[in-house]
């Protein structure tokens, strides 16, 4: 025992060792200019792949403005960025690479290697506006053959600030990422990634999400603050033959013109093991938490354990659909949402933002927390416990209405093959909380407060089986003698007070 013990410090000991011990190859060396106008994308890549070739070690940027386009990271290689150095995206678009292994455009790529990252007090800017601007008239010309849906160039043809796929020891730390033209940061594929004291500011352009997580395995996020205009914390599932598994988000802060924290925009293989610690969204358009599979993937054993959400749209929305499940059998199961405290206003929660999230249809009156599944394929095994949702009320029965008589409730669309939205229903029953197409839901010590009198009750139940309710009330003004739970088949029932 003694020997596996020595054996074990001495291999930790090595390691330490010669993590300590990798070189710093710096960029100037090289003759990278830090001059804001300098193109060096040839003299950083060829650093690079130096520092590759020598075993690996960390290229350093000095304090200045580095410009460059697409850049490929190599195993062994961090690149680091010192306090007060920029790394500048070119502002011709044809300064970037549309890798053929991801189908992406980016700023920075690494596909297939190990032991790679991006560290350091310093910034990366891929100035985002100007690149997608000078795209646009680019098509515009002809110079470039875009669909140009919106007068915007497609996702993958703008470039993202980071592009990491199918690598394994990643480890992003300390950056700050600013203004991609595209996604901000996708992982696709990766193992062992640890992004940690990240900083990012990305509402330069359409679909900037803050951080995409694809199909990776054994993901470690914290100390992280993202200012996003789509989506802040996304984790998405391109292939069905893949799962986002074994992630942890904690000690994170958002804020979104989308979602806070979401998976399933693309859901085809799906999500499993993820936990979501100490998590704070605020000023968010759409929901603090959106869990969907809606394209035939699985979303099985999810906690989130501590969210604080301000002024955000909807504090939580779980979705099973059927969008493009090509045969596969999707479910959603085992959740647990515990110690949450969310405020949901009545204006829209990111007014003022250049890319603010769009306006909704109206009538519609501000939606409730949901859970919603489909006839014969429901959501299972939710547990919410220690929630204070407040809500602000003002439901108005001349404005939109939305009735709870057994007829009333079928006639809410199923949407099956919606996106995945909170206010894809438009009007819902419920000020607080909507329930259909469930199984075995538990509430415990769950608070809902109206901050003002509400035509609908707090609480609707539509095809439920197995709802147990426990220490749950209800606040509302002017709703003595109200009846603020409505439970259409409902079974299995258990409710202490």
């Amino acid at each position: 025992m003694e020997r596996k013990l020595f054996i074990l410090i001495l291999l930790l000991i090595q390691g330490f060792s010669l993590s300590s011990l990798a070189k710093d190859y710096y960029a100037s060396d090289f003759g990278a200019k830090a001059d804001g106008v300098t193109v060096n994308t040839r003299i950083l890549q060829t650093a690079i792949d130096l520092v590759n070739k020598q075993g690996g070690g960390r290229l350093v940027l000095t304090p200045g403005r580095y410009v460059s386009g697409s850049l490929y990271l190599k195993s062994g290689v961090t690149l680091h960025l010192e306090d007060g150095a920029t790394l500048l995206g070119s502002v011709n678009p044809f300064d970037y690479v549309r890798d053929s292994v991801t189908q992406f455009t980016a700023f920075i790529f690494a596909v297939r290697q190990h032991d790679v990252g991006i560290t350091g007090k310093g910034t990366i800017n891929g100035r985002g506006y100007q690149v997608a601007q000078a795209m646009v008239q680019m098509v515009h010309r002809g110079v470039v053959d875009d669909p140009l849906s919106n007068d915007r160039v497609q996702e993958g043809k703008r470039p993202m600030n980071i592009n990491f796929r199918e690598c394994r020891n990643v480890h992003i730390d300390g950056i700050t990422l600013r203004d991609p033209a595209s996604w901000n940061q996708t992982y696709d594929q990766c193992t062992r990634l640890l992004i940690e004291n990240e900083r990012a500011d990305c509402k330069a352009y359409w679909n900037n999400d803050g951080l995409d997580i694809v199909d990776c395995d054994s993901v470690t996020v914290r100390n992280c603050s993202l200012d996003a205009a789509d989506d802040a914390f996304c984790l998405k599932s391109h292939s069905e033959n893949h799962l986002c598994r074994n992630i942890l988000i904690e000690n994170c802060t958002g804020r979104s013109s989308a979602n806070g924290v979401k998976f399933g925009t693309a859901s085809r293989g799906g999500f499993k093991n993820v936990k979501i610690h100490n998590v704070t969204i605020y000023d968010t358009y759409r929901s603090a938490l959106t869990f969907a599979t809606v394209d035939g993937g699985i979303i099985d054993s999810i906690e989130v354990d501590g969210l604080r959400s301000y002024h955000t749209g909807n504090a939580i929305f779980l979705r099973l659909g059927r969008r493009y499940v090509k045969g596969h059998t999707p479910y959603m199961r085992n959740i647990t949402i515990k110690n949450v405290y969310a405020e949901v206003p009545f204006d829209k929660p990111d007014a003022g933002y250049n890319y603010e999230g769009p306006i909704e249809d109206q009538p519609r009156n501000t939606s409730p927390c949901s859970i919603v599944g489909m006839p014969g394929f429901p959501i299972e095994n939710v547990h919410l416990e220690n929630i204070t949702i407040v809500c602000p009320g003002r439901g108005d029965a001349h404005f939109a209405y939305r009735g709870t008589s057994r007829k009333e409730l079928a006639a809410i669309p199923e949407m099956e093959k919606a996106y995945p939205e909170f206010s894809q229903f438009k009007e819902l029953p419920a000020w607080g909380l909507y329930i259909r197409h469930a199984d075995n839901i538990t509430l415990d010590n769950v608070k809902f407060t109206a901050l003002a009198p509400d035509y609908r009750p707090a609480l609707v139940c539509d095809d439920v089986k197995g709802l147990g309710l426990r220490h749950v009330s209800y606040e509302e003004p002017q709703s003595e003698g109200k009846k603020q739970e409505v439970l259409n088949d409902t079974k299995q029932l258990k409710v202490e007070k």
